[in-house]
């Protein structure tokens, strides 16, 4: 499969927290100079976060060949389990100024983090993965911030599970088939 479609499959089920929140911010009336400067900073934290990630990960595991695979996918398939365990997300706080935005994007940008640990263990040259997380997120964000009035009850939990299992599945791929 091509590295770029892996990475976007990634950016997809990394950016299902972003929008199911996004779509519960969407029904608070938010400015539109507000939903874009969200979705903005969720697409930079989705830049920074796997970027330390993987820092800390080439620190850590120096390029363990053997069993990087099995890291990888088992990483993936506890976010992807975590995910679907967790608890329901509706609890939010207002988004009243920038300082707000920040805590929203770290907070829907954290899983990304280990995502960039999971790569650092085998793949190389990774702006690209980044660059893909950041535009993916950006516009999921967007579109739920967009979207959110009509459609949050419906979608939240959907959202969150198709997410959950894009990295089940991910996870399960290098584990078995990586070889």
């Amino acid at each position: 499969m091509n590295q770029n479609l892996i990475y976007f499959f990634i950016a997809i089920s990394l950016s299902m927290d972003a929008f199911s929140l996004a779509l519960v911010y969407g029904t608070k009336n938010i400015k539109e100079k507000t939903k874009l400067l969200l979705s903005i900073t969720v697409g930079i934290f989705h830049f920074i976060m796997p970027f330390l990630g993987t820092i800390i990960g080439s620190c850590l595991f120096f390029k363990y060949i053997n069993i990087s695979d099995y890291i990888i996918g088992i990483i993936f398939i506890i976010l992807g389990l975590e995910m679907l365990l967790e608890k329901d997300k509706t609890e939010t706080f207002l988004i009243k100024n920038f300082l707000s935005i920040i805590f929203f994007a770290f907070t829907v940008s954290i899983d990304s983090f280990s995502i960039g640990i999971a790569l650092s263990l085998k793949e190389n040259n990774l702006i690209m993965a980044y660059i893909i997380f950041s535009i993916t997120s950006f516009f999921f964000t967007y579109l739920g911030v967009k979207i959110g009035k009509s459609f949050s009850k419906h979608f939240q939990k959907k959202a969150n599970i198709l997410g959950a299992l894009i990295l089940i599945i991910l996870g399960i791929k290098y584990i078995f088939f990586n070889k």
